[in-house]
């Protein structure tokens, strides 16, 4: 299970955090607007992505990441 970050290349400022068993095939829907979260931001590249064993886990920090201190924490480390 992966936990990704991504970043509009032509809206710098609309990033967006994500979880998906597929890195690459959840990549590939965002830029063909298959997602109506990001279809307006198209295309997209990947930030960075963290691969975790544990479904929970990933569920946990992907969680955090959208809360207030995981957004500080996301902006001070990957953005």
């Amino acid at each position: 299970m992966y936990v990704y970050l991504i970043q509009s290349e032509s809206h710098p400022r609309q990033r967006y955090i994500g979880l998906t068993e597929d890195l690459d095939r959840r990549l590939a829907e965002h830029n063909a607007g298959a997602s109506p979260h990001t279809s307006k931001w198209c295309p997209w590249k990947l930030v960075v992505s963290i691969r975790f064993d544990d479904r929970d886990k990933a569920l946990a920090f992907e969680s955090y990441l959208k809360e207030g201190s995981g957004h500080a924490f996301a902006r001070r480390h990957f953005w």
